[in-house]
């Protein structure tokens, strides 16, 4: 990770670190004379002030921006592909809360900018281009485009949906309308959530990073599965007909199995990472497939995909890649998935997502200075005394978030108390390092 740039593109609370200054950096470093590039993002009030900031930055160095408004990652990788643009912009934080906003880019392949690549464009940000009439690029607008991306989505169904009934919680962002839009077309019966143009309650209490929310809402309308996405939709969590939240990874489990019985799942491997649960290691190897790890990120899970020619990946957050089909994760085109493999097979979800996974104990500790602690010596010793004392059997996890000012810990184990306490032992070192206690 960069300066700016960390696991999934630029990200901050708005005119505290990403501010419009830095929007500008980022369009111009960018562009080059003659480039087009398109930009979108979700609902968050902010949109437009970063959009025009990266904006100007894009013309001031010659190059052409096209405006398609609100729109969910995945359905700007696609559009940015499909019409060949040099860059296709994304200004969202994704599961962030509404004063946090995003910059995320991806090439004309539809594919996000690699470790490299931002670092490379990083560098760029302290000489500006400044073109002079009549070399300055031009802006448009042309929101009717995410139509392409909506009949794309209606297009990779197998089946229609006729017959279920299926709730949608859209997290007031950028799923807001098509979600809605893309199930109901393909004959579903459809109950929307959380589906407001709202910034300001974008994944407040709602979407992927509340799925309690969408547990409630489907035992109270009595649909046959629930899907929750986050603020621009290139995350996915369910929730079957009796109010069981279904995390990523048993997502992946399912899919992994149903494209294998399809002769989909290329060389019977799928993509996860260091945070997917052994537990599910376990159940795809008894099924004939084999689990390769990454590190955390959904950029890390498609670079190996790539590198294996593989065809789906994923994390435990809801990411789920579909190679053959998407550039990135895409929300919306994994619950359509999962409900044509629902809808084919005539089994209710609670049936085909049954999986052994190991209880996981997960801590995020908001601090300070999460570089320094997370290279503490007492912090490193605890990890190593927590490791011996669970020995092989188990998985220690402890990290910086890529976006956030937090250290993520997992502890896991077939002990739920155990993995509980281990994980409080070392919420407790980070507590005393961020407080300077030695």
């Amino acid at each position: 990770m960069g300066i700016f740039f960390g696991t999934d593109g630029i990200r901050g609370v708005v005119n505290e670190f990403l501010t419009a200054d830095l929007a500008f950096k980022c369009g111009n470093a960018l562009a080059e004379k003659g480039q087009k590039l398109i930009i979108g993002g979700d609902t968050r009030t902010t949109r437009e002030f970063l959009t025009s900031s990266f904006s100007s930055g894009v013309m001031s160095a010659g190059a052409d921006i096209l405006d398609i408004g609100v729109c969910t990652t995945p359905g700007i990788s696609y559009i940015t592909k499909a019409l060949h643009k040099d860059y296709g912009v994304v200004v969202s934080a994704s599961h962030n809360p509404p004063q946090y906003n995003g910059i995320k880019i991806f090439d004309s392949t539809g594919v996000k900018l690699g470790d490299d690549r931002e670092d490379a464009l990083e560098r760029k940000f302290v000489r500006q281009k400044h073109n002079e009439f009549p070399l300055i690029g031009k802006y448009e607008q042309k929101f009717s485009l995410v139509r392409l991306y909506e009949k794309y989505l209606v297009e990779l169904a197998d089946c229609d949906l006729k017959g279920l009934k299926i709730l949608l919680d859209c997290a007031n962002g950028a799923s807001y309308k098509i979600a809605p839009k893309v199930f109901r077309e393909l004959g579903a019966e459809v109950i929307a959530v959380h589906n407001r143009n709202d910034g300001e309650k974008i994944n407040q209490k709602c979407g992927s990073t509340c799925p309690e929310e969408m547990a409630r809402l489907v035992k109270k309308y009595g649909v046959d599965v629930g899907f929750s996405f986050d603020g621009d939709a290139d995350r996915i969590i369910a929730c079957d007909e009796k109010g069981e939240i279904i995390d990523g990874d048993v997502i992946i489990f399912m899919l992994a199995k149903y494209f294998k019985k399809q002769g989909k799942l290329r060389d019977n491997k799928v993509v996860g990472t260091r945070h997917t649960n052994k537990g599910l290691e376990e159940d795809l190897r008894s099924e004939g497939i084999e689990l390769i790890r990454t590190d955390i990120g959904d950029k890390y899970v498609i670079a190996k995909m790539e590198e294996e020619n593989l065809s789906l990946g994923g994390e435990k957050s809801g990411h789920i890649i579909f190679r053959d089909y998407a550039s990135t994760g895409d929300g919306i085109l994994t619950g359509i998935k999962l409900a044509e493999m629902m809808k084919k097979s005539g089994k209710k979800i609670s049936e085909l997502s049954f999986a052994h996974l190991y209880p996981q104990a997960n801590i995020d500790c908001v601090v300070a200075d999460k570089m320094k602690i997370i290279n503490n010596g007492l912090l490193t010793n605890k990890i190593e005394e927590v490791e011996k004392a669970l020995g092989d059997s188990a998985r220690v996890m402890v990290r910086v978030s890529g976006t956030e000012p937090k250290i993520r810990i997992m502890v896991e184990c077939k002990n739920e108390d155990v993995a509980t306490k281990y994980a409080k032992e070392i919420e407790s070192v980070v507590h005393n390092v961020d407080r300077g206690q030695k």
